[in-house]
């Protein structure tokens, strides 16, 4: 059995995640899926100029899996590009400071920096993931 795969930590989420060559519809292209994790990767390389161990300190992650996530989004692109094919960007394993909870005990959504430690309405601790449905045991950060 596979080992499940750990949540990757990402900080910037784009405005747009749908990118189709010009002249072509929506439906006339073929699109290539690229993972919120993927782009977070090559922000932080490419754009930011980090090191690989930095990136993979930044993304919570060891450095091959970095190297693994950031060869898997640099071949995506490269192909979209030498293609014709639309980018989605969607999806993904990966965790973030906006990350939301929803309290098990009276169902308040709140927002991960809004509250350190408890549901700002009942106090309970007990929360799932609002992304993932699960239950978190994460500790934001104070």
């Amino acid at each position: 059995m596979p080992r499940p795969v750990k949540c990757r930590r990402v900080e910037f989420f784009p405005k747009d995640t749908y990118f189709i060559p010009l002249g072509k519809g929506k439906w006339e292209v073929e699109e290539i899926e690229l993972k919120f994790e993927e782009v977070e990767a090559m922000r932080l390389k490419d754009i930011e100029g980090l090191s690989q161990e930095e990136c993979a300190e930044r993304m919570e992650v060891s450095r091959q899996t970095f190297q693994n996530i950031i060869d898997s989004a640099r071949n995506k692109v490269a192909k979209a590009l030498t293609e014709g094919k639309a980018i989605h960007i969607t999806g993904g394993n990966y965790i973030s400071s906006s990350c939301q909870f929803k309290c098990l005990s009276c169902g308040k959504i709140y927002d991960f920096n809004q509250q350190k430690y408890n549901c700002p309405k009942c106090g309970n601790s007990e929360r799932v993931c609002k992304k993932k449905n699960r239950l978190c045991h994460k500790r934001p950060e104070k």
